[in-house]
């Protein structure tokens, strides 16, 4: 089976490369394609599913990932026809956590080797960019208001050298900010600071914000923070870091669910800005073949 890995050098800073010649030298059989820019990583996922690859691997973080999964998704019948597996070489690889994917590398690489896939669900959003309908895949996660907003303040040169830190230091800035408020429009609309979807449990690293969740139900399972402030992120942690739901928060799970705001709110899939609101999010059953242990 033809298998092509799509390489993002600029994950973990210069830790990538060391790790990338390690596992070159572990899964010597297969095509290498590095990324050079923040993007290219879909069209090289597109291009090597028109070229014939079956098997596709994201060597990087999160967002490569994603770009990676949305390029399979950019071809007519590629996610049908595409094995997808992850090599994890990011800040925080929240969908390698997801799947139980070793954390060293060697093993990481064995169980790409097996290649046993299962087939998992696969978020989509609907928005509008430029006065055009457009729509983009995630795979695990999405989110709308502080963490959105946080990403969006992050130093990345920071990032580089403190890793999941410069999260906390730019979630720092975000949170003194005034928070708009989000709209979460079900059968009965419902309001928040900050909106959390998830198509699998963990968020934002090995927080299970979403316990009851599963990459095969075909649901989507939101959470939605009426307000966000220090003593409450306080009283949230001991639930983050336990596993059990946020108490303040509101939680329901369903196929698909908009989200508006009067106020400039970026949406950001799979840890990664993609959007402005008003945008929509559901789900696709079962559309994603993925690697797994």
């Amino acid at each position: 089976m033809q298998t092509c890995v799509i390489f993002n050098p600029s994950a973990q800073g210069e830790k990538a490369e060391v790790l990338c010649a390690r596992a070159q030298g572990l899964f010597p059989n297969c095509v290498w394609r590095r990324t050079s820019q923040a993007g290219q990583a879909r069209e090289l996922a597109s291009q090597a599913v028109r070229s014939g690859f079956q098997t596709i691997i994201a060597a990087g973080g999160d967002g490569t990932a994603n770009e990676v999964v949305n390029g399979i998704g950019d071809v007519p019948g590629g996610l049908d026809s595409t094995h997808f597996g992850v090599l994890p070489l990011g800040t925080i690889n929240v969908f390698a956590r997801e799947l139980g994917l070793p954390r060293h590398l060697a093993g990481a690489v064995k169980v790409l080797k097996e290649g046993k896939t299962m087939t998992i669900d696969l978020g989509r959003v609907e928005y509008t960019a430029a006065g055009s309908p457009r729509q983009r895949f995630f795979i695990q996660l999405a989110g709308a208001g502080l963490d959105s907003r946080s990403i969006e303040l992050v130093n990345w040169e920071l990032k580089k050298k403190l890793g999941p830190i410069a999260y906390i230091v730019a979630g720092c800035k975000a949170i003194r900010e005034p928070q708009p408020v989000i709209v979460a429009h079900t059968q009965t609309p419902v309001s928040g600071q900050t909106v959390l979807i998830g198509n699998g449990r963990f968020y934002g690293g090995s927080f299970p914000v979403f316990p009851a969740a599963s990459l095969q139900d075909g649901l989507l399972d939101v959470c939605v923070l009426p307000k966000v402030t220090w003593p409450r992120l306080m009283a949230a942690a001991p639930g983050l870091l336990t596993g059990r739901e946020l108490c303040s928060a509101l939680h329901f799970s369903l196929r698909s669910v908009t989200l508006t705001s009067t106020s400039r709110v970026i949406l950001q899939l799979d840890g990664e800005n993609a959007c402005e609101l008003p945008a929509t999010l559901s789900v696709r059953p079962r559309a994603l073949r993925v690697i797994v242990p």
